[in-house]
């Protein structure tokens, strides 16, 4: 049987979400105590029976807008026989998880300028053992990976494909055409092979 959410958890939730729309809109400084409290309907007194100040909402609209709550239970659910099919697969369910929270960049400029990347490092350290499970179980069993830890794997992956949907929110629809076709795989091939031709003997 589902738990009843309670009044106070709805409030919480209430000031989260409406935390998340003023800082996006207006950023962490451009968004004061007062702001939050009127647009989740309460008194500004009411915010600190759950939150003990604002970078407190905000580590808390941090942690629940983080595109990780959908990237993991992709990467999971990725599918291949192979390496080369099981990356394919991560990426493009990866990608996919991305632009589902398009407005998490705004927080994470915000995370590396406001507050030094503190709150996403203590994310990454909770992480990290899950992440490493994951990517062990899911490989597939069959694989000539080279002999490289599998949290540098890690890194290398998620850093490869952030930076895809960096550079495309970046450039937009301004982008020649040039850029935009077989993306995805181009960034799966290189990431898989490299930009050096393989001169085989």
């Amino acid at each position: 049987m589902p738990q009843e959410i309670t009044k106070g958890e709805l409030t919480r939730d209430s000031i989260i979400q409406v935390a998340h729309t003023l800082f996006v809109r207006q950023g962490y400084h451009g968004t004061s105590m007062r702001q939050i409290a009127e647009e989740a309907g309460i008194a500004v007194g009411g915010i600190y029976n759950h939150f003990s100040g604002k970078e407190d909402i905000f580590k808390a609209v941090f942690l629940a807008y983080h595109p990780y709550h959908d990237v993991l239970p992709t990467i999971e659910q990725a599918q291949g026989k192979t390496v080369e099919e099981f990356v394919r697969s991560a990426a493009e369910q990866m990608l996919a998880a991305l632009k589902n929270r398009p407005h998490f960049l705004n927080l994470m400029f915000v995370e590396i300028v406001e507050f030094k990347n503190t709150h996403a490092q203590e994310l990454f350290a909770e992480l990290l053992p899950h992440e490493i499970d994951v990517i062990t179980k899911v490989l597939p069993p069959e694989s000539n990976l080279r002999p490289i830890p599998i949290p540098m794997i890690i890194r290398t992956f998620v850093g490869l494909f952030i930076s895809y949907h960096l550079t495309d929110v970046i450039m937009g629809t301004s982008a020649p055409p040039e850029f935009r076709e077989n993306d995805v795989e181009y960034f799966v091939d290189i990431y898989l092979n490299g930009i050096l031709a393989n001169h085989e003997q």
